[in-house]
């Protein structure tokens, strides 16, 4: 059987799952904060048919080797972090981060994830007062790892937010007071570590290595966070369109390949003496 027909054939699936790639960061253009992927390709193994080394008759070095490489495989995606466009909303429990930093997430008892999506909502607690949610009621965590709620007394209206993430009221005095509230902010040593699981939500792991929060001074760069703003999706229309459209003619030419094949063993298989 002849090599092109599976080596075209491993182009047209790797070339499959690069447009998948492509369409996910397309659907995602409007996502508050969402951050592209761009997919990687490593080549297969190599067949060596001769290899270069000392001919013992004549005591020549061959030049090169003759070597047959049999396609290609995804190997990873690698996200773009990079900062999307901060959009003005004007609405006071909105928030973007202008830096590196994440915010922290409770999605259970146990698990904490990390996200840049500051569409935050109010969320009323048993017994009276509100928690700072995101918009799936996910509880937004403070530097101290606790939930950040606001007591029955507290004018939420009055809430101001500085730019590390210290929560401030006014009071009927007309003065600034510091509640010990605090919205954390978290950056990792290697991002393209992160899990992502959807809902704009990344976990920590072993690549990425243990989250460090801002406020300790674990970090070399901090961020600003911006109240009445929102980060915008980092996708650029033109650049991924272009990059589907050189997908789609590696798809076509993988598979003109495999035609070719087909004809060449049609050929082979018609010879008469």
């Amino acid at each position: 059987m002849m090599r092109s027909l599976w080596t075209a054939a491993s182009g047209m699936t790797a070339q499959q799952t690069n447009v998948d790639v492509i369409s996910h960061n397309l659907a995602n253009v409007n996502t508050t904060a969402f951050k592209k992927e761009r997919l990687e390709f490593q080549s297969l193994l190599y067949q060596t048919m001769r290899r270069a080394t000392m001919d013992q008759a004549t005591m020549v070095q061959g030049p090169t080797n003759l070597q047959v490489g049999l396609g290609v495989r995804p190997i990873a995606t690698s996200r773009v972090f990079e900062m999307g466009n901060l959009e003005r909303t004007d609405n006071q429990f909105d928030f973007a981060i202008n830096g590196p930093g994440f915010f922290m997430v409770q999605t259970d008892l146990d698990t904490v994830a990390y996200s840049r999506d500051g569409n935050f909502r109010l969320s009323p607690m048993e017994g009276g007062g509100l928690m700072l949610v995101t918009s799936e009621g996910l509880p937004i965590l403070g530097i101290d790892g606790e939930f950040i709620e606001f007591g029955e007394e507290l004018n939420i209206l009055t809430m101001a937010v500085s730019d590390d993430g210290t929560i401030l009221f006014t009071s009927p005095e007309g003065e600034m007071v510091d509640e010990g509230l605090q919205i954390a902010m978290v950056q990792f040593p290697n991002v393209q570590g992160l899990e992502a699981i959807g809902r704009n939500l990344f976990l920590a792991t072993a690549a990425s290595g243990e989250a460090m929060l801002e406020s300790d001074g674990e970090t070399t760069v901090t961020s600003r966070l911006m109240q009445g703003m929102l980060e915008s999706s980092n996708v650029n229309l033109a650049e991924e369109m272009v990059r589907l459209i050189v997908a789609q003619r590696a798809y076509e030419v993988n598979s003109r390949v495999i035609q070719a094949s087909d004809e060449m063993l049609q050929q082979a298989n018609q010879l008469r003496r």
